[in-house]
């Protein structure tokens, strides 16, 4: 997962959000207006594209055994652009492995044969968010939190176009638990317990914190969260400083085995909870050159991502390269399921728990506002 603001930090960007409004709404209201119809004029053609006849699958299948969306090795096949065209992306982190397909798409020129020219950017979540708003940069790789959904309800032209990632079946990366006394993997009581977290509650990781505390006798309100850094958080779990972590790759390998800790869950098998955000640049400025980022960025998850791709040894020094880890580092944990689509409902699950956190304000948003599936429809040939 991303990293993500922490509540304070999230109601910071609610405020900058705001300022930046007054601007947008003087130099763009029109686009605004249009893109917030949910219709974005008429709709583009979508026509059959080849290897890619199993491209795409049942947005409301949220199970745990169902196979991501692929095309055949290669495809989409590119589509260049008549024009070169720049691309600014930006993301709070340029090392984890769910950034991978993006930055290997980048190093293998999976986006120069769109004539896509894509830099990435190293920008902090909320700095990044009004920027994208603005047109400054054109695609966020982040996630749908408190304060994107924030900005939206308050006008800014965003959507969530496409997935990321899922678990593996053997990873626990996720909420980890220092046993006490008569506490047992699955009979933990969280309640009064402190949780170190690299993220606060505006963070789509509250969603499936909440199912994991609410799992084990407490929920949002009844445990104390403490922010630490990357390096502080497992070391705090061990020497007592909180009483459970999220617990991100590789960092969990540390205590996995251990009778003295208890995995108690992670992000749900089967639904990406972050991906590809587009600004107004992309959503109706030049949506050619939306689908054609995600076009190459398909391609390169279906080339180089399409199963356990930490098998390639060659490969896994390539994915080293871009990622600046070893390649030791990068086996030591499953390989992720890239996954682009998003599932149904997910939005709506966020929202619940961004409510029950009080990081949100007004009545939740419907989905078509906050996602659009078009783009990597399009991209398929899903008609």
């Amino acid at each position: 997962m991303a990293r993500t603001p922490s509540l304070a930090r999230a109601l910071l960007t609610g405020v900058t959000l705001l300022g930046v409004l007054g601007s947008l709404a003087a130099c763009d209201a029109q686009t605004s207006d249009s893109a917030r119809s949910g219709t974005r004029g008429k709709p583009r053609p979508i026509t059959p594209v080849a290897g890619c006849a199993k491209g795409w699958t049942d947005p409301s299948d949220r199970s745990a055994a169902r196979r991501p969306a692929r095309c055949a090795s290669g495809a989409p096949a590119p589509k260049p652009l008549k024009k070169r065209t720049k691309v600014i992306v930006s993301a709070s982190t340029l090392t984890a492995e769910y950034l991978a397909p993006l930055r290997i798409g980048v190093a293998k020129g999976e986006f120069s044969k769109e004539k896509l020219d894509v830099e990435v950017k190293l920008l902090p979540t909320p700095d990044a968010l009004p920027l994208l708003a603005k047109g400054d940069i054109d695609v966020q790789y982040a996630a749908p939190e408190a304060a994107v959904l924030n900005g939206i309800r308050q006008g800014f032209d965003i959507r969530w176009v496409a997935g990321n990632f899922t678990p593996a079946p053997g990873s626990k990366s996720g909420f980890w638990a220092r046993l006490r006394p008569g506490d047992t993997a699955g009979g933990v009581s969280l309640k009064d317990r402190t949780v170190g977290t690299l993220i606060g509650k505006g963070s789509v990781i509250t969603y499936p914190m909440a199912k994991v505390l609410s799992a084990h006798k407490a929920d949002l309100d009844s445990v104390r969260f403490q922010q630490l850094g990357p390096a502080e958080v497992l070391t705090s779990l061990k020497n007592g400083g909180v009483d459970a972590a999220w617990l991100l790759d590789p960092v969990w390998r540390q205590v996995d085995g251990d009778t003295g800790y208890a995995f108690l869950g992670g992000q749900p098998r089967g639904e990406p909870l972050g991906g590809l955000l587009f600004g107004p640049d992309l959503l109706t400025g030049n949506p050619d050159a939306g689908v054609a980022f995600l076009r190459a960025y398909i391609r390169t998850v279906n080339t180089y991502f399409a199963g356990d791709y930490k098998k390639d040894r060659a490969f896994l020094d390539d994915l080293g390269d871009v990622l600046k880890t070893g390649p030791d580092t990068l086996a030591a944990v499953p390989s992720l399921r890239m996954d682009w689509e998003i599932r149904a409902g997910t939005v709506d699950r966020l929202q619940k728990a961004y409510a029950a956190a009080g990081v949100v304000e007004g009545d939740p948003l419907p989905e078509d506002q906050v996602v659009d599936r078009s783009f990597y429809a399009e991209a398929v040939g899903h008609n």
